[in-house]
């Protein structure tokens, strides 16, 4: 067993050690295109969502120089009509780019893989003979074996993140690749399969991949390994079973994500992180990636800092991923910037076609992190908005209808909401950017249906919350005791019978003629 060339099966039998969830069926799919024209597989998944788990796990299946059997037996790629045909059944080329850049300079990337492939390939094969070139070594090395690679590379875009500003390093990794797996003649006779993974799609060369052969598969669409991006809901009951764990819980702070075929799909580091812990909580960590999330934010991109202060406040966010070039300086437009976003798993999609979609922020936990790093941008107006918005919340509670009135004012002048009241439903677009603190305490419900009508929001505190309860009513160019009123003729609050708590009754008016906001707030 070397590093580079057959690294052997310790990896995945540590992670069999530990709790487990089981993704082999991913091997399935990986097995039924070895030897096809579709055997370049690359799949990009955020940080925290199993990237080098499941990397391991397919050098440890593939590597002829061990025997894998015990680790798989019990596993759903077992079951499989191939599993016994491709197991511990190949050389394994695995390279953990991330490790490499910590092995040597950003400079020397290609040169070192070169020379340590090479150096394992010819200890592996005494009587390989070394060509000119690499490929052409690799060929000669499938010929000595007897047969195809099987090749793992995790973290594929790590050179591609790490070499931003050496442009040239960048452009010897990509043609390395290309090398490889752009050249069919060499590629066919040297790999059997190739498998990818990254936080980023393939650096686009254009408006094409930079290495086109391979079948993509990201978080914009997963296709069939949907399955395997993260955990999915059974997988995420069966835990809480286990651990005796609220499931409502962990769908509130780890849910979110969700595909064509898949509509619940979980963090999987921070699933179980809760799970061994026994808490809930935010298991992001500082990464570069949260310091890239604050750089962004702070570009401002085409007013991305207003569609940040909406998506902070519960809405969904159209955005065009078509023109995102897959890597980190790239930035046209704030839809790009957005679309880099969905990448780093801050932003979940839902795509409605072709590469036109909507975002939204997908759970407590990376709310949790937006605000975090929101309070600490340097945008002054942005940080201003929440800092209203808390001091609203706390208005409203000790019942000063004055100052929410005000408040609501202050937020209607800012830059983040409507600048226009033309109606009620501008109305309530600004009421809900200044209610943009509530949105990590409780749940927004618009337009409930009570029985004689519909109230306009309403604001309920989350498990274990001990805030009131919140019915908004909101009248344009009416009156605030009218909103009130209405509030109680139309017994709004019947809808709210399960709920045991203190409740809050907050009516909002707007007159354009004064350009005044009044409020009235009474508790029920």
């Amino acid at each position: 067993m070397g590093n580079y060339l057959n690294p052997g099966n310790s990896g995945f039998e540590e992670i069999r050690k530990s709790p487990y969830v089981d993704k082999s069926g991913l091997i399935s799919l990986i097995n039924q295109t070895i030897g096809t024209k579709q055997k370049l597989t690359c799949i990009s998944r955020p940080r925290r969502f199993g990237k080098s788990f499941a990397a391991q796990m397919l050098c440890a299946y593939y590597d002829r120089t061990c025997d894998s059997s015990s680790l798989f037996s019990d596993l759903m790629i077992a079951k499989d009509t191939q599993y016994t045909k491709h197991l511990n059944h190949y050389d394994v080329i695995y390279l953990d780019m991330t490790g490499i850049i910590g092995e040597t300079s950003i400079t020397d990337i290609v040169p070192y893989i070169k020379r340590n492939i090479v150096g394992e390939l010819t200890y592996a094969y005494p009587k390989l003979e070394v060509a000119e070139g690499f490929v052409s070594t690799l060929i000669r090395a499938a010929k000595s074996a007897g047969n195809r690679f099987i090749m793992v590379i995790d973290e594929w875009d790590a050179p591609i993140r790490e070499t931003k500003d050496n442009p040239k390093a960048q452009r010897d990794y990509l043609e390395f690749l290309r090398a490889l797996f752009k050249n069919s003649g060499a590629t066919s006779q040297i790999f059997a399969a190739a498998y990818m993974t990254g936080i980023l799609p393939i650096k686009k060369d254009g408006s094409q991949s930079a290495i086109s052969d391979f079948c993509e598969f990201s978080v914009l669409d997963p296709g069939e390994y949907a399955v395997f991006t993260g955990f999915t809901e059974d997988e995420v009951q069966t835990l809480c079973h286990k651990y005796h764990m609220n499931f409502n819980d962990a769908k509130s702070w780890y849910d979110g994500y969700s595909f064509d075929k898949i509509h619940s799909v979980y963090n999987p580091y921070s699933v179980m992180s809760a799970m061994l812990s026994g808490k809930f909580k935010s298991f992001w960590k500082k990464t570069s990636a949260a310091e890239a999330l604050l750089a962004y934010i702070d570009m401002d991109e085409d007013g991305l800092q207003n569609d940040i202060a909406r998506l902070i406040s519960g809405e969904d966010i159209e955005v065009d991923t078509e023109g995102f070039e897959n890597d980190l300086e790239t930035f046209k437009n704030k839809d790009d910037v957005l679309t880099l976003l969905i990448h780093l798993g801050y932003l979940a999609y839902t795509e409605e076609y072709d590469g036109f979609g909507t975002v939204r922020i997908p759970n407590k936990e990376v709310r949790i992190e937006f605000n975090k790093i929101l309070r600490k941008g340097k945008h002054k107006e942005l940080l201003r908005l929440i800092q209203m918005s808390d001091q609203l919340l706390e208005a409203t509670i000790l019942c000063n209808a004055e100052l929410v009135a005000n408040t609501i004012a202050k937020v209607h002048d800012s830059n983040y909401a409507p600048q226009f009241y033309n109606d009620e439903q501008a109305l309530r677009s600004v009421v809900r950017y200044a209610y943009i603190t509530c949105v990590d305490q409780y749940s927004k419900i618009e337009e409930l249906p009570s029985g004689h009508g519909y109230a306009d929001i309403v604001y309920l505190p989350k498990k274990k919350s001990t805030l009131p309860a919140m019915v908004i009513e909101l009248k344009w160019n009416k009156t605030a005791e009218g909103a009130l009123a209405q509030i109680k003729d139309r017994n709004y609050p019947a809808v709210l019978n399960h709920y045991s708590g203190e409740l809050l009754l907050v009516a909002v008016n707007y007159d354009a003629k004064s350009k005044l906001h009044s409020c009235v707030i009474e508790k029920y």
